[in-house]
């Protein structure tokens, strides 16, 4: 085991892990309490390479069966890990890990148009049966909106949609809205639904474009709600709305004034627009090595003290700030639970490696919610200062009409 062990009994304080090395020798760590793993190595490199970089070492070990769970799962072990190095101000071990120069992480995020596109369709140009296998039935594929944790993922998807919608302030019909980064184009067919907005939806994925228009098509409303294979950089036209989900992790730190200077180009002088991002409570800090290589390359989450400079440079004003806190937290272990449930669909569309490295990215990124700090920011941002109410109280007005809707919106679903 040589460091390992070392780096082993530094970090897992509290908890039960046992780990068996390649010669069937036992190890054990931690103080016995609470989540318990047990895992194997089928080989003696194992050690090494988690030792010289834990992510990678143990991503890739874990994808490469070298890492055998013998006693609970992955989110088990990653629970276990990440609980101990748990984000607080005294876990001093937690805050070296964390550090990394920022012209390094800058470099990693280095998005232009082309790397841009290529980055996308790493993660979403992937079969389409992949995410229907794990997704909600509108293919939602960001942060849910839990009224209820007990609420199914449908159910949090469609209050999350509706928690948008109310926040952009759609108080007549007829509205152009520009969604950036559109997904499989459910928002966008949701907004045209409800409010009878004019959508533009982008998106550089070539397979999110061809489901979001044959579903405009199925939907009838193709006229109403387009969708363009198209960088957000060249639109060239103004919008009364712009909503962008999901897709600012994608844009990368070298181009947040591009980002935001382009939105306050596209937004009216009478707009409003809703940012919706995975960011960060504990600071700038770096993706991790094993995430950037196999699930999003040039992929970022900020902090708040990140987002805000590049806003205030490009003249808009921010109007209002919320933070989801837990609610990735429960999106995604519906999403870890299903893609366990349904690990042999998703060898027989893949294999098995692939199987176990969206367990790995799923299990992580629950745990970053859970213990690392990881949060939602939704930041609604105008060009004036007096272009929304001045108090919050029309966004649970609206989302309260848009909750007691009946029946519930509904638009042609991706699922055949």
């Amino acid at each position: 085991m040589g460091p390992l062990s070392a780096l082993l009994r530094r970090i897992v304080r509290h908890g039960d892990l046992t780990v068996i090395d390649a010669s069937g020798k036992r190890h054990r760590f931690g103080d016995g309490q609470g989540t318990s793993c047990t895992i194997r190595f089928t080989d003696g490199r194992i050690p090494w390479a988690i030792s010289m970089n834990p992510t990678l070492g143990t991503g890739e070990g874990y994808m490469d069966g070298r890492i055998v769970i013998e006693q609970g799962d992955i989110l088990d072990l990653i629970d276990l890990f990440t609980g101990n190095l748990h984000w607080h101000p005294d876990n001093e071990l937690r805050n070296q890990l964390k550090r990394a120069p920022r012209w390094w992480t800058a470099l990693q995020q280095w998005n232009n148009e082309r790397s841009a596109k290529k980055n996308v369709a790493h993660h979403y140009d992937l079969s389409g049966k992949l995410y229907d296998l794990f997704l909600d039935k509108d293919r939602q594929y960001s942060c849910a909106y839990f009224r209820d944790p007990a609420n199914s993922l449908d159910k949090a998807q469609l209050d999350k949609k509706a928690h948008i919608a109310a926040k952009l302030l759609l108080d007549k019909p007829g509205l152009s809205v520009l969604d950036i980064g559109c997904g499989w184009g459910g928002l966008a067919l949701y907004l045209n639904q409800v409010a009878s907005a004019q959508v533009m939806g982008v998106t550089l994925s070539e397979e999110q474009l061809a489901v979001a228009r044959q579903r405009a098509e199925a939907a009838g409303v193709a006229e109403e709600v387009s969708f363009h294979l198209q960088d957000y950089r060249t639109v060239n036209r103004k919008f009364d709305r712009i909503v962008s989900v999901g897709m600012f992790e994608h844009v990368g730190r070298p181009y947040y004034d591009t980002y935001f200077e382009t939105a306050c180009r596209l937004l009216k002088d009478d707009g409003v627009m809703l940012l919706h991002t995975i960011g960060r409570a504990d600071g700038p800090g770096v993706t991790d090595p094993w995430t950037r290589k196999y699930i999003f390359p040039g992929g970022y989450c900020p902090a708040l003290s990140e987002i805000t400079p590049a806003i205030e440079r490009a003249g808009l004003y921010v109007t209002d700030v919320e933070v989801l806190r837990l609610h990735y937290m429960h999106t995604l272990q519906h999403w870890y639970d299903r893609t366990k449930a349904n690990k042999q669909a998703i060898v027989e569309l893949y294999d098995e490696r692939f199987w176990r490295m969206w367990m790995f990215y799923l299990a992580g990124a629950l745990c970053a919610f859970r213990h690392n700090g990881h949060v939602v920011f939704q930041i609604q941002l105008a060009r004036r200062v007096d272009t929304v109410p001045l108090t919050r109280d029309y966004m649970g007005q609206a989302e309260a009409k848009l909750l007691s809707a009946e029946p519930c919106p509904k638009v042609a679903s991706p699922v055949p």
